[in-house]
């Protein structure tokens, strides 16, 4: 998302980054090569059809063995290696029937624990919380000493303290136990990675400290489980293998869908119409893909790259090549909606004008066949607002006034562009569209707010320039330290982590039951936050090595079976 830096800048844009110099652009030309190559697509397709039917016995066989287990814990260990190895979206149906009944289990018994195991306890809560179950905090009081300290012997239980680690992240705000048991867990785990003599215990201590699954994205990290998947249970290799399949057959998904979007970008035209802007669909890919990871919304990941390019190239018409007065016409052009109100632009804005209108009302045609909706309206009111919150920082930087820091990120939230995704998101899903839900999707709700806020507050900690683009620079920490005299920088990155943590406790308030909006949209929604420490994983030299090793990971390197 082109979820740009403030003041229009694209200079510290997630996705707009060069990772590596044309890295962009080349491996999209790779993905291409690779998929209209006809031997190598022959032979890969041959492979595919076989890896489909060897797939779907073996999906038979996990299913028939998901419905025999009896034991509760048993069947929460298998749906969080499900989760873990990327492959529970096979198994939805099982799933929320066994967490519903777990759910209605520990509500009869008054969400008492008994003496379950510290395990036990943090997988239960962590499963039922990340499914939008509320399970009160105060189910780990069993694990506290007299004095209201978390047990000291319990650190020395390895696993057991990564599942606390794990559970801590789905605090509410309020939730002060959680806190405590985050900096109980993360002080134990970091203080036995100078003992364990196992370097897989090791490894995998590292792996929860650095990506804990709540706040990670499963997808990302699939390869990782998959290659270090271990399990007592009898059913453990069986899920590998088949997880090994499934991930290269939805690698195999994406590269096409790849070719795809390639193909709608060189047609549309705008980056030889517009040379001063960025010409990356690759990375722009990656939002949808991170985003809806579903294998079935294909074609939705497809669609939603299109207004998510037209994101970065307005933030790059206000940010490193439009004049002011130029920019408050185009505000305007967009306010009225109108073919008639671009005459007095200049061509290029006309061009990004007409993108806009075409795609909005492409989008609105097919969701209107697809699911009987007209969303013209609330997508117009996305671009409408994403236009107005870009002048307001033009203007505030050309008279270089800097506004209070509650008031920068107000206009933040809608500048990051996050809105105009999700709610695309919403209407090419489909689910649920009703006269309420449509309303409530257009005032912006925490769903939609939270991931904004967070990905604004990272991007403005500053981490780094992007190598092309020269545009204007403002950010949260500025203006706090121009409000708050006598801060220091450090002052302010620590106040800024507060409220990312913060944020992200009001979503997952947000994400709890009942709630409007579908599953699809609530994980979509958690994934966009999730993406952002990833867009922002700066090196020494200002580039992202993390996303680089995502991107060949996901893309390019498949598993050897």
């Amino acid at each position: 998302m082109a979820f740009c830096n403030s003041f229009g800048a694209s200079s510290r844009s997630p996705v707009a980054q060069n990772i590596t110099p044309e890295f962009g652009r080349t491996n999209i030309n790779n993905v291409t090569s690779m998929s209209t190559s006809h031997n190598g697509i022959i032979t890969q397709s041959q492979k595919l059809d076989s890896f489909r039917i060897e797939n779907s016995e073996k999906l038979k066989k996990i299913k028939l063995i998901f419905s025999k287990i009896e034991d509760p814990f048993e069947n929460l260990t298998m749906i969080d290696a499900l989760q873990r190895l990327g492959i529970d979206y096979h198994f939805y149906e099982e799933i929320y029937a066994v967490l519903s009944r777990q759910y209605g289990n520990l509500r009869a018994d008054g969400n008492s624990t008994g003496d379950d195991s510290l395990y036990d306890v943090v997988l239960s809560f962590r499963l039922l919380r990340q499914d939008g179950y509320y399970v009160p905090a105060d189910v780990f009081n069993n694990f506290k000493d007299k004095e209201g300290k978390f047990k000291l012997p319990l650190s020395e239980d390895i696993t057991g303290m990564m599942g606390l680690y794990e559970a801590s992240h789905l605090a509410v705000n309020g939730e002060h136990i959680l806190d405590e048991a985050n900096d109980f867990a993360r002080k134990s785990l970091n203080a036995s990675m100078m003992r364990l003599s196992d370097p897989d215990l090791a490894k995998n201590v590292w792996n929860t400290l650095d990506n804990p699954y709540h706040k990670s994205l499963a997808r990302f990290n699939t390869k990782y489980y998959i290659n270090n998947f271990k399990g007592r249970y009898g059913w453990s290799q069986v899920l590998q293998e088949f997880a090994k399949m499934d991930f290269n057959m939805v690698q195999h998904l994406h590269q096409r869908e790849l070719v795809e979007i390639s193909t709608w970008w060189r047609d549309l035209g705008l980056a030889q119409e517009l040379k001063f802007a960025r010409d990356q669909p690759l990375k722009w890919y990656m939002w949808p893909m991170a985003a809806l990871t579903d294998p079935i919304f294909s074609e939705q990941r497809v669609e939603l790259t299109k207004p998510l390019s037209l994101i970065y190239i307005i933030d790059d018409i206000f940010d490193v090549y439009g004049r002011l007065d130029e920019l408050v016409l185009l505000a305007e052009a967009i306010n009225r909606w109108d073919f008639a109100a671009v005459d007095q632009l200049p061509n290029y804005m006309k061009i990004c004008f007409k993108a806009v209108y075409d795609i909005t009302n492409e989008i609105s045609n097919k969701v209107i066949r697809e699911h009987g909706w007209n969303p013209i309206n609330s997508l117009r009111k996305t671009w409408v607002s994403l236009f107005n919150a870009f002048l307001v920082e033009a203007k505030w930087f050309a008279s270089g006034n800097l506004p209070k820091s509650e008031e920068y990120l107000k206009n933040a939230v809608i500048s990051s562009g996050v809105h105009v995704v999700l709610v695309h998101i919403f209407f090419l899903l489909g689910h649920g569209i009703t006269k309420e839900t449509v309303d409530h999707v257009d005032s912006i709700p925490g769903l939609i707010s939270f991931p904004a806020t967070i990905l604004r507050l990272w991007d403005d900690l500053g981490s780094a320039k992007d190598e092309n683009q020269e545009g204007n620079d403002g950010s949260y920490i500025e203006c706090y330290m121009k409000e708050h005299r006598g801060s220091s920088f450090e002052d302010a990155r620590e106040h800024t982590f507060g409220m990312i943590s913060d944020a992200w406790k009001q979503l997952n308030e947000e994400c709890l039951k009942p709630n409007p909006f579908s599953p699809s949209f609530i994980k979509a929604s958690l994934n966009i936050a999730r993406l952002v420490p990833v867009m922002y994983s700066y090196d020494d030299n200002q580039r992202l090595p993390s996303l680089e090793k995502h991107i060949n990971s996901m893309l390019y390197e498949s598993i050897p079976l």
